[in-house]
This record gives C-alpha cells, sequence and structure tokens, in this order.
C-alpha cells in the first residue's frame, strides 16, 4: 500500500503522513527529505545553487524512485512535486491512495508565517504580502492537487481527526 499526500506548502503533509504512517505500521518518508538527504544540501541550497529548473528535475528523478519502490510507505510530496514534469499522472497512476490536504489561504498564511525563512518561495515575503502570494500560487496549482483521489478539508481539524478521515477512505 501506498498512501500519497498532495497539498500547498504548509498543508501538514509531513505531521499527518508521520502520524497516518504510524497508525498504519509502515514507513513514512517525505520527499524533500529524500531529496535533501541524496543531495547533501538543504532545499533552500538547492533551490539557491542550483534553481528552480533543476530542483525541479531532482525533485522528479527521486519522486519516480519512491513511486517505483514496491514497499508500503505513506509518502508527503512536496508543495510543487505534483504540478512539475507529469508528475501527478505519474503519482496517480502509483497508487488508488492519493489525498489532497486543502487549507485556506488565512489558515495557510497562519501555519506558514512563523518560518517562511526556510521556505524558499516565500521567504522574501513580508506579511501583508502573503496571503495574496499564496492565494494566487494556489491557484496555480490547485488544479493538479484536485485531481486527487480525495480532497480532505483540515481547517480547524486536528491531525487525529484527518487521519482518521483518511484511514476510512483507504483503498
Amino acid at each position: 500500500m501506498k498512501v500519497i499526500l498532495v497539498g500547498y506548502m504548509g498543508s501538514g503533509k509531513t505531521t499527518v503522513g508521520k502520524a497516518l504512517a504510524e497508525k498504519l505500521g509502515i514507513n513514512f518518508l517525505d520527499l524533500d527529505t529524500v531529496i535533501e538527504e541524496g543531495e547533501q544540501c538543504t532545499i533552500a541550497e538547492l533551490f539557491e545553487t542550483a534553481g528552480q529548473i533543476r530542483f525541479r528535475k531532482k525533485e522528479h528523478h527521486y519522486l519516480n524512485e519512491l513511486l517505483d519502490d514496491k514497499r508500503p510507505m505513506v509518502l508527503a510530496t512536496g508543495g510543487g512535486a505534483p504540478c512539475y514534469s507529469g508528475n501527478m499522472k505519474t503519482i496517480l497512476e502509483a497508487s488508488p491512495n492519493v489525498f489532497y490536504l486543502r487549507l485556506s489561504i488565512p489558515e495557510l498564511v497562519k501555519r506558514l508565517a512563523p518560518n517562511k525563512a526556510e521556505r524558499p518561495l516565500i521567504s522574501h515575503l513580508d506579511a501583508a504580502e502573503m496571503p495574496e502570494f499564496l492565494g494566487k500560487h494556489l491557484f496555480e496549482r490547485n488544479n493538479f492537487y484536485q485531481e486527487a483521489h480525495h480532497a480532505i478539508g483540515c481547517d480547524g481539524k486536528t491531525v487525529e481527526e484527518v487521519t482518521s478521515e483518511i484511514q476510512k477512505l483507504l483503498v
């Protein structure tokens, strides 16, 4: 079984993924962590030194390696991973358990503002610019996220509530 979580940065993919994997008794993998370990640098450093295009090529490579792995896992993708290189099509073909963790713009701003320095796409924004940027960026990516087999609204829900909702929908 592969459970794949997609959604915008800050949507809880890693937090929910870890909790879900523990409940299911299977491995949890975070695509960004796999990339960082493979490239021996942070995502921010990779963006800075190699640029976004090279980062997306690396991301595509590591994603395909993980999807080809036959072991059961919960996989949290990076926020942009489904939106490039035909990745969402590949994700959907790899598992019938693809979940979009959906959050409102105000909730995303609340979650992302405290650690925006660690996020290359928003590190340059001030607090007043974040809602508009996130809204526009999420609008661009939403069509990809909406292709997931299930969309889980996460505003106001605990990790336990989200993981339970996902468990009920697993194939």
